[in-house]
């Protein structure tokens, strides 16, 4: 069956709302390859841009971590608005890697050296989840790339010293609420926060997808889920790097 890849990029846009917990998509909107995820990435993109990427290392054979992270979800400030996911709101605790540059796509790629000279801060910051797939649901790893692996939005917080940031493959994170601390002993799940972007950006700019200054690359989190309260002051604490406190809001 061949692959309806604008219906795909329709209907997968059009779950990202309150409440969404849905079954697979239309046979013809599946996704069978990395691909065909990837191109329903590029029909949404052309519907909303992106101001931010999510990547990990490829976590097995035939799997990739590599979706972009809309320009309307990308939020910094005190305040920061998500849907509810049973109704928490569940965030990834990681380090955001801004460009200073521009990578254009290109068949070379690029060295390390490039890349980080192309990286000009490094933030806290949370990725905001929300499952879109009903939990008995059979959708492939393939489908949920196309549904961006979860992902509704990022939040940028305080800058931190590159190169405590590179530095940083272990941080103890503390997630205080009035009714409740979370503690955790963070580890990054690819050893360190920066090793991802080497692959994702030769990958991506390979296959023809160009970067722009000022867009943030997210590369994994270092707790999982951690599922906080609406409307309560939330201090979060990144052992050595640094804290902020944000107050998260329901969308409607």
């Amino acid at each position: 069956m061949t692959l309806n890849v604008e219906l795909a990029a329709q209907e997968l846009l059009a779950r990202r709302a309150a409440g969404t917990k849905a079954g697979r998509v239309a046979a013809d909107q599946q996704p069978q390859s990395i691909d065909e995820a990837l191109a329903i990435h590029q029909a949404m993109l052309a519907v909303k841009p992106a101001a931010g990427w999510k990547c990990l290392l490829p976590p097995a054979e035939g799997q990739i971590v590599a979706a972009p992270i809309f320009a309307d979800t990308v939020q910094r400030g005190d305040v920061v608005e998500l849907f509810a996911d049973n109704g928490k709101a569940r965030i990834e605790p990681e380090i955001a890697f801004v460009l200073q540059q521009d990578l254009p796509a290109t068949e070379e790629g690029y060295s390390d050296e490039q890349i980080d000279a192309a990286i000009g801060s490094c933030h806290m910051a949370l990725e905001l989840m929300q499952a879109r797939f009903a939990d008995d649901c059979d959708a492939s790893f393939i489908e949920r790339l196309a549904d961006c692996l979860v992902n509704q939005g990022l939040f940028i917080g305080p800058e931190v010293d590159k190169a405590k940031a590179y530095a940083a493959g272990e941080i103890d994170l503390t997630v205080k609420q009035p009714n409740e601390v979370q503690s955790f002993a963070g580890k990054h799940p690819n050893q360190l926060p920066q090793a991802p972007l080497s692959w994702f950006i030769n990958f991506m700019t390979k296959r023809g997808q160009s970067f722009k200054a000022g867009e943030a690359i997210i590369t994994g989190s270092y707790a999982g889920i951690v599922e906080v309260d609406f409307d309560q002051p939330t201090t979060i604490t990144y052992d050595g790097l640094g804290e902020y406190q944000v107050t998260f809001n329901a969308k409607a």
